[in-house]
């Protein structure tokens, strides 16, 4: 005759094999869907298979950083109101400090960059956005509600990418619309008139 401590323990070998089981089954099929693969080919949000892939073999490219000549110092100077503006670093962004008053203006220029993924990084970032258009492309501004005197316009570049100014006083410095000074180089930009 079995005791009740003698059918229980049954009962708890019966289930414990149960749970052993199902564990050993949804191993098994965690093994299996992660051996699976899937046809094609892996491709950026928005682009076409097979197409351009975005890298550069820069020794192609013996003006490769003309960007930054794209408008000439004294039109960045005159833009934001300054008399002279030192080109600080080249690269993959552009900048200058414009005399008197050390404003900082900044310029890119990314070639496989995407306007609504620019202007969504923006506002995750906390800056507000406004739809502008400039020389007839679609551009917005960037504000950084903290600092108030700052302001960038982007735009999409007829060349492809996106076309980026900004202009960022030191200190306190404020003189009527901020965004005016990139807006003002964005046109330059725009319109070829460097």
């Amino acid at each position: 005759m079995n005791t009740g401590s003698e059918i229980a323990a049954r009962g708890l070998a019966g289930r414990g094999r149960r749970v052993l089981l199902a564990v050993a089954a949804a191993l098994a099929i965690a093994v299996i869907a992660s051996a699976c693969t899937v046809d094609g080919q892996a491709v950026r949000e928005g682009r076409v298979p097979g197409g351009t892939t975005g890298e550069v073999d820069t020794d192609q490219f013996e003006n490769h950083l003309l960007e930054c000549e794209v408008v000439s110092p004294g039109q960045v100077a005159k833009a934001v109101g300054g008399s002279l503006a030192r080109r600080t670093f080249s690269g993959a962004i552009c900048r200058w400090i414009v005399s008197p008053g050390d404003v900082d203006v900044t310029f890119n220029w990314f070639e496989w960059g995407d306007y609504n993924l620019e202007k969504e990084t923006a506002q995750k970032l906390g800056f507000t956005t406004e739809n502008v258009t400039v020389r007839s492309q679609s551009a917005f501004t960037q504000r950084d509600p903290a600092r108030p005197n700052v302001c960038a316009v982007t735009a999409k570049s007829p060349r492809g990418g996106i076309y980026t100014w900004w202009v960022e006083p030191s200190g306190d410095a404020a003189g009527g619309d901020p965004c005016a000074a990139p807006t003002t180089l964005m046109e330059l930009v725009l319109t070829g008139a460097y």
